[in-house]
């Protein structure tokens, strides 16, 4: 039997896996924060210079982008994000971080929590196996490592700094996620995938008094929990039942002690949407209760709204993701399966969306697969898996990297496709 193209290119892997699992765990031990990923864009530019890219690095701050032309045929561009958190790591592994690094004032302990080490391995691995077999396919291919993902402004940055000249004319972007599924699996789905994001800082006005004389104040604590408790109907009786949403209320700052009533307060809250109109309607109704509830108590003046830390939602473009689908289901059998919604958010859309090319997303499983087997059987999957962000995520090196490079080259390749017949 005639073996495909993603499987002679793979056919290499064996001989690449120790180094790419060396390299993961060096990444693993030493995370970098957004905007600050400079030993990560150092090594993954040194790989893509040896595989034979040609390499800009700077791309945004810190971010890297390696171009193959190989021959005539379609533009392929993958995309890794490479920022990790500022998070304790607890996983007890041999290579758990210990970094720590300055944010802002405060020195805080830095983690991959959310498996971007992965992510970056993948893709350089890729990138790596897609060089040395350039005979089986013919194209261009153009590989993204992205900065400042984290904070929502890593696409934005590398696109303002000149991403589009850099990459040229491009036909389809593609990009992965290591989720909290069974390691060595892949998942796929049309459309919307991952929420769009909003985080928004609500100033309240009052007025300041003597907590023995709340008739001279206008009180900005009630201010807040009224409009607090009246944000909770806004999903549940402004959005329809059938469009998921979520509206969380993550801090309220607001007096100095117990007998003062303060003259202000501070709320932070997030929003998750999937679709434009949702985003739109749930934005204005937080502006307009938070408005009314200021009038409503007297207010010296309205309150203050400030939007940042703002995603895209991902939404995949159907044909894209069938051909991605096609191609995972003939190399990966009964290991792929559909994604479901996820309620995380990611800027990675920002750069095909600007570009004006469609773009599929898809998830790689990294949780043991006993492990997630057990979790399940017993109906606590929540309770006993841990999720991206948590200090214990720590994904299983094999086969999760395996999957992920995997993953990379057989999307590539159902775009770049075999050489012409000479």
């Amino acid at each position: 039997m005639t073996s495909t193209p993603a499987q002679q290119v793979l056919d290499r892997l064996d001989g690449l896996r120790d180094e790419l699992e060396s390299f993961y765990r060096d990444l693993h031990e030493h995370p970098e924060l957004s905007h600050r990923e400079t030993r990560t864009a150092a090594a993954v530019a040194e790989r893509l210079e040896k595989a034979g890219f040609d390499v800009t690095t700077g791309v945004g701050g810190t971010g890297v982008v390696g171009v193959l032309r190989n021959g005539d045929g379609p533009t392929v561009l993958l995309r890794a994000d490479m920022d990790a958190l500022p998070v304790k790591e607890a996983t007890g592994l041999p290579y758990a971080s210990t970094a720590v690094a300055k944010d802002g004032d405060t020195d805080v302990s830095v983690m991959h929590a959310c498996g971007h080490d992965v992510h970056v391995t993948a893709l350089a691995g890729a990138a790596a196996l897609l060089a040395a077999g350039r005979d089986h396919w013919h194209g261009t291919l153009v590989v993204l490592f992205q900065p400042a993902e984290e904070v929502a402004d890593g696409a934005r940055g590398m696109l303002d700094d000149g991403l589009a000249t850099i990459v040229g004319s491009v036909d389809v972007a593609l990009a992965q996620h290591v989720l909290p599924l069974p390691a060595g699996t892949v998942a796929t789905g049309p459309g919307p995938v991952l929420s769009a994001a909003d985080s928004m800082r609500i100033t309240l006005h009052g007025r300041g008094a003597h907590g023995s004389a709340p008739q001279a104040a206008v009180d900005p604590v009630v201010m807040a929990s009224m409009i607090v408790v009246r944000l909770q109907t806004v999903v549940s009786r402004e959005v329809a039942p059938t469009e998921p949403a979520v509206l969380t209320v993550g801090s309220i700052r607001a007096g100095s002690k117990s007998n003062v009533i303060g003259d202000e307060a501070v709320l932070e809250l997030n929003t998750r949407t999937y679709h434009e109109d949702t985003r739109r309607a749930v934005l204005d109704a937080i502006r307009r209760i938070a408005t009314a509830e200021s009038e409503a108590s007297g207010a010296p003046e309205p309150p203050d709204f400030e939007l940042y830390d703002r995603f895209p939602a991902t939404t995949n473009d159907p044909e894209v993701t069938g051909r991605v689908t096609a191609a995972f289901q003939d190399f990966f059998g009964d290991e792929w399966s559909e994604l479901p919604l996820q309620s995380a958010s990611e800027d990675f859309s920002d750069i095909p969306n600007e570009l004006g090319i469609p773009y599929s997303y898809w998830g790689i499983g990294g949780i043991d697969p006993d492990t997630y087997a057990a979790a399940e059987r017993e109906g606590k999957v929540a309770q006993k898996v841990p999720v991206n962000h948590s200090p214990t995520f720590a994904p299983v090196v094999r086969p999760t990297l395996d999957r992920g490079t995997q993953a990379m080259v057989v999307a590539a390749l159902a775009y770049l496709g075999p050489p012409p017949a000479s």
